[in-house]
């Protein structure tokens, strides 16, 4: 049995509009995400001092945003990067929200959430096809 898989019809428009978002997001967490992570910047050396689990876990997650950053800028791969990205911001909204009590930082994460979330809808086929 075969499975195909076809891309929803979107409007140049649209279509403009979520490579734009994939970009202009996949080198925000690229940069200013998970380049503070990975070179060790002390800003993100306190904040993962603050979660308590270790330096191992900045470094951890400054891959996820990495690999996410890079996964929104390659078509095939954008869909599943979004969904991975979903969960990632999932968590970091419940950690600021609850470990670091982070009262409106809290947003970010719920921001950046919403966006992949309607990127990863949004490529939904590419996801299918990528698990059939």
């Amino acid at each position: 049995m075969s499975v195909t898989t076809t891309r929803p019809a979107r409007s140049t428009t649209a279509t403009r509009a979520l490579w734009t978002a994939q970009i202009l997001l996949g080198l925000f967490l690229i940069v200013a995400s998970a380049g503070p992570k990975l070179f060790g910047e002390t800003s993100a050396v306190e904040i993962f001092t603050q979660i308590g689990i270790g330096q191992w876990f900045r470094y951890l997650v400054g891959v996820l945003e990495l690999l996410g950053g890079v996964g929104l800028l390659i078509r095939r791969s954008a869909g599943a990067a979004a969904l991975g990205l979903v969960g990632l911001m999932i968590g970091a909204a419940f950690t600021q929200a609850f470990v670091l009590h982070g009262g409106l930082l809290v947003l970010t994460p719920i921001v950046i959430g919403v966006i992949v979330g309607v990127i990863a809808w949004a490529r939904r086929g590419e996801i299918r096809g990528l698990l059939g």
